[in-house]
């Protein structure tokens, strides 16, 4: 038998003394407890040594795009002085380096407004508190853009399965001093949720499953309160409800990560792998709405960069420094510089792979 880690100790010492909790609290202890969860503990497990990568991880390009497309933001609201730029869930600020350097060398009066913060929310989730943000905007002034990359997929999510035309609300108790899943019925705003996106989940067959990000609707709302005038940008995998729910994708789209490698086992090494779902970007556009915002822009992650020149700047850069790779081929310098070029090559057809990140959604909201 495998040794309980400490967070899965203190987990199973919490569900013997107040009873089982749901999946959602589950996540959020695993991947948030202050003391032993993945994200707030220890250094943060993301590029290629530790257990997944972001697209900001595969050099500049993607940083580059996003620099032109806040300046594009910035030259719509009329060139603020400055413009606020909010990245929430900034990790280790890659992304920040990058658009500033691209604005400083491309765009420098731009660069000159930019003033760029850099919210690492996987590091304390109480960061998302209307409390904590409402400080900085005293402390900052307004935002006018919220960036988020890869953050919403990490909220803690309710899960369901379906039994007999019935919706039971998955959660996590124990079975011989270990942690297993129990069904028990499920809170009302957990089942409209599904209802509220014309789901026919009562046709659908048994042991069915799908998640619920109750927290994504919280923190659009809250997002929103935030911005007078400016935009919401959320990247992330996910797609709209009716592609999300349905009868063919019996499992849903819970997937756990540890050392690059995928798996289906949450309640396995808890606050040692990372737990994600997608995103329900149905649930972000209409919350978005319902709070006054305007959907300006939903795509994919390839269209959206391919949009912003990313297949220009590339060919640019073959151009400009790696022409030895066509003109001295035979060479080795020409050599080195083809290999070069193919590394960076590749970085771009990851971006943009129709089967990887190329299909991550890009959504843009505007007040």
């Amino acid at each position: 038998m495998a040794t309980s880690s400490l967070l899965e100790q203190r987990l199973i010492a919490r569900i013997e003394r107040e009873g089982p909790l749901s999946f959602a609290e589950y996540m959020r202890i695993a991947l948030y407890d202050p003391e032993s969860g993945y994200y707030a503990a220890g250094t943060p497990r993301i590029g290629w040594s530790g257990d997944y990568f972001t697209s900001g991880d595969l050099g500049d390009f993607f940083a580059h795009c996003l620099g032109r497309q806040l300046w594009q933001m910035w030259e719509e609201l009329g060139r603020p002085q400055p413009l606020r730029v909010w990245e929430q869930g900034a990790r280790r600020g890659e992304l920040e380096v990058g658009v500033r350097a691209w604005a400083e060398q491309e765009q420098p009066a731009f660069a000159t407004a930019l003033s760029y913060r850099g919210l690492d929310l996987h590091r304390g989730e109480d960061i998302l508190s209307a409390e904590v943000l409402q400080q900085l905007r005293e402390q900052e002034g307004v935002p006018h853009v919220i960036l988020a990359n890869e953050l919403v997929d990490a909220f803690p999510i309710h899960l369901v399965e379906v039994q007999q035309g019935q919706l039971y609300e998955i959660y996590v108790g124990l079975e011989k001093g270990r942690l297993r899943e129990l069904a028990a019925p499920p809170a009302p705003e957990v089942v409209t949720y599904l209802d509220r996106y014309c789901m026919r989940w009562r046709s659908f067959p048994n042991g069915w499953r799908a998640e619920i990000n109750l927290e994504a609707l919280r923190w659009v709302e809250l997002q929103a309160s935030l911005l007078r005038r400016g935009f919401l940008l959320v990247i992330d995998y996910g797609d709209r409800a009716s592609r999300l729910y349905r009868r063919t994708r019996p499992q849903g789209t819970l997937l756990c990560y540890h050392k690059h490698r995928v798996n289906e086992q949450p309640l396995a090494r808890p606050g040692e792998q990372d737990i994600t779902a997608h995103v329900n970007f149905s649930a972000l556009i209409d919350e978005g709405r319902r709070h006054g915002l305007r959907l300006r822009l939903f795509t994919t992650q390839r269209a959206w960069l391919e949009h912003l020149g990313i297949f220009e700047e590339l060919e640019q850069l073959r151009r400009t420094h790696f022409s030895a790779a066509d003109q001295e081929r035979a060479t080795d310098q020409g050599q080195i510089a083809l290999l070069r070029w193919y590394n960076l090559r590749q970085r771009v057809l990851a971006l943009t792979d129709p089967a990887g990140l190329g299909n991550f959604k890009v959504l843009i909201m505007r007040r």
